[in-house]
């Protein structure tokens, strides 16, 4: 099958878009490498409902949900957040609204409202129409021909994901397809999906060469900025052996999103910023201080558990 060019530049432009906005709000979100506190609310509070929503809690209703926030992220009940609990909750708020989406998504690509989404479905949904490429048929255009090396793997990704078999796949199964990295049986299908990908000599592993894909070296000159980053992330991220190549697991935690990292850096930050006695952890009278801070922090993802009763009422 042949794609005309206007589905295959969609693709792209997407994905580049996707790119090119995670990079402009990285640098709104950190201008210079300083954190902006309030780039968190305008982001996530920013649109006009969610505005509305906000200003609509009296200080009284903000001070009691934040408190009964509190009381969930303190594990141990000791009247401490240390940086554990602070990460296990910002990690399970992660979490939670990755299913939310999932579960939202469902009910949009299930299309005749059976209970199940069907490859038909999902190409309708996301393309208009229905797409079949031939896997053993290369494209001569080369945006045409990675669209249809995307399409494809979404293709296994959506096969695997049907543990049953059925014409399609159920909530659970959709989540498994929508995000492998939280689902166990997934698993395997992610690292395999990535040796294919990236292990060029197919003996199992991932070099550093490997790693960094097409970039050959001019001796004449430095390397790039940009390789000496991944080159970085390399050796101390996810090389934990420190044997010059990634294994299985260490593979996965470069291609699966490290929210565990995300987590951690910012209950960090949070630490280092509202702890008032240096005991590297935070009291409830040490928040309630801080509580624009709080509420413009992934701790409550950007005050947005305020709103959401699974985050703030007294049953979790």
């Amino acid at each position: 099958m042949r794609l005309g060019p206007r589905p295959a530049a969609l693709g792209l432009l997407l994905l580049c878009a996707a790119v090119a906005s995670a990079g402009d709000a990285e640098e709104l979100h950190y201008p210079q490498g300083e954190h902006r506190s309030d780039y968190d609310r305008e982001a996530l509070l920013g649109g006009q409902e969610e505005v509305d929503e906000y200003v609509k809690l009296s200080p009284e209703e903000q001070h009691k949900r934040l408190k009964s926030i509190i009381k969930k992220i303190d594990l141990d009940s000791d009247g401490f957040l240390t940086e554990s609990e602070l990460s296990s909750w910002i990690q399970m708020s992660f979490k939670h609204y990755a299913m939310q989406e999932a579960k939202q998504q469902f009910v949009e690509y299930d299309k005749n409202s059976d209970g199940s989404v069907s490859w038909h479905e999902y190409n309708i949904q996301m393309y208009d129409r229905v797409i079949d490429f031939d896997e053993n048929a290369a494209l001569d255009d080369a945006e045409e021909e990675s669209f249809r090396q995307l399409h494809l793997k979404d293709k296994k990704r959506f096969e695997k994901a049907n543990q049953d078999a059925g014409p399609g796949l159920n909530l659970e199964e959709f989540i498994a397809f929508e995000h492998p990295e939280e689902v166990d049986y997934m698993t395997e299908f992610v690292i395999q999906e990535a040796l294919e990908e990236h292990d060029k000599n197919g003996d199992g592993f991932v070099s550093l060469e490997e790693f960094l894909g097409d970039y050959r070296r001019d001796p004449t000159s430095e390397d790039p900025e940009w390789i000496l980053v991944e080159k970085d992330r390399f050796l101390n991220d996810y090389d934990k052996d420190t044997d010059g190549r990634l294994d299985p697991q260490e593979l996965l935690s470069w291609v699966v999103p490290n929210n565990q990292g995300i987590a951690q850096e910012e209950a960090l930050h949070l630490i280092d910023e509202m702890d008032l006695n240096s005991d590297r952890k935070l009291s409830e009278a040490e928040i309630l201080e801080n509580q624009d801070l709080f509420l413009t922090s992934e701790a409550t993802d950007y005050g947005r558990q305020l709103h959401d009763e699974y985050f703030y009422h007294d049953e979790l």
